[in-house]
């Protein structure tokens, strides 16, 4: 990609990186709480929940904060500090050594979504943002595929192995940005700079009201389908599999699919994108083989996850105000952490009340009223 120049590739690489150190870990936590440490699922949703919600309250103030003081420093603090605290789960004994754990991992994990995805814009030239966005996304999907397929196998084996090598990705990410990302780095600075512009921007509200499902559907993805196999029998080596493979999908096809829309603006083909995802929850609801549930509905979201992966950052990078890019994307990590974090939440209190099938045809629903609402954002 001509466009890009080393500081990008430097930022890439540590995404890169930090994805494959959290997600071959995060991916199975849930299975372990609920199996090794003897915490019943509703719990264990409710301090994921409370992760989620503290990383995505402090995410606005950190964003902001780095369009004052840079992006740098941040991001090397927060990867040490993540790499202290990820592997500390294998302390946890019970409900109140999982709550703060959880709280921890939510501090130290609110810099990097906003911060890397505001550095990147700022390195990126303009016209060319979401296809910057678009493989970043690429290179996020194949970590996560080269992590989760085989941590899954690991998984089985036990999880000190993949403490020790989250931990040490965490480490590379620092060291990467200590090291490797030397010099000055383009800042766009606000006349007026304000903490938390972008979430009380009434458009950036409107916009969130409508493209939470997004997040919230990943969450469900990345969470609640391990679970939901794992009940009915599927084993850990396979979810991985399946996960890993929609990963590799998206990680073929992102870039040219962003490149492709990327001239009719962000916003055009989102509401298509949440009619693939309703469908995708529908296929779990009513495909009756389990594995075959999660292997169509898995591929099916992935279609959608090709457009709103970048075409979401894109759009409210589109709504930012000059110098407030690090504050908007708090904001929408804000959005975004409370409905990947819910998701984990409603999944154990649904399947208690009513299951997993009915659970998923009601993500369905909201999934398919969220689209009607983007077609209209489409039309405006």
């Amino acid at each position: 990609m001509g466009f890009l120049d080393r500081r990008i590739k430097i930022v890439l690489a540590a995404n890169f990186i930090s994805v494959a150190a959290r997600m071959s870990l995060v991916t199975f936590l849930g299975i372990w709480f609920v199996r090794e440490a003897r915490i019943d699922l509703a719990t264990v949703g409710v301090a994921f929940l409370c992760e989620h919600l503290l990383r995505g309250l402090a995410a606005p103030l950190f964003g902001a904060l780095s369009d004052r003081i840079g992006r740098r420093a941040l991001l090397i603090a927060s990867a040490l500090l993540t790499s202290a605290v990820l592997p500390c789960f294998l302390l946890v004994d019970g409900p109140l050594a999982l709550f703060a754990w959880s709280l921890a991992l939510g501090i130290t994990g609110a810099v990097n979504m906003p911060v890397a995805n505001a550095l990147l814009l700022d390195l990126a030239p303009p016209e060319r943002r979401q296809s910057t966005l678009a493989l970043n996304y690429t290179a996020m999907s194949v970590a996560y595929t080269l992590a989760v397929m085989p941590a899954g196998y690991v998984a089985e084996q036990g999880y000190g192995f993949l403490a020790a090598s989250a931990a040490t990705g965490y480490l590379l990410v620092a060291g990467l940005y200590a090291t490797a990302l030397r010099g000055p780095l383009p800042l766009e600075r606000a006349a007026q700079p304000m903490l938390f512009a972008g979430v009380r921007d009434p458009a950036l509200l409107r916009f969130a009201a409508m493209a939470f499902i997004f997040p919230f559907s990943m969450g469900l993805v990345v969470s609640a389908t391990p679970l939901f196999a794992s009940d009915f029998g599927v084993g850990e080596g396979y979810i991985g599999l399946v996960l890993g493979g929609n990963s590799i999908l998206v990680a073929v096809a992102a870039l040219p699919v962003a490149t492709r829309i990327e001239v009719s603006g962000p916003f055009r083909f989102l509401g298509g994108a949440a009619l693939l995802v309703a469908a995708a929850h529908a296929c779990y609801a009513a495909i009756p083989d389990v594995a075959a549930a999660l292997l169509v509905g898995t591929l099916v979201f992935s279609f959608g996850e090709l457009v709103f992966s970048s075409a979401v950052p894109a759009a409210v990078a589109r709504l930012a105000p000059p110098g407030r890019r690090g504050a908007y994307q708090g904001g929408w990590a804000l959005v975004s952490s409370l409905s990947m974090g819910s998701a984990l939440f409603f999944s154990g209190v649904l399947r208690d009340t009513l299951g997993w099938r009915p659970a998923w045809a009601i993500y369905a629903a909201i999934t398919l009223a969220g689209a009607v609402f983007l077609f209209r954002l489409r039309r405006q």
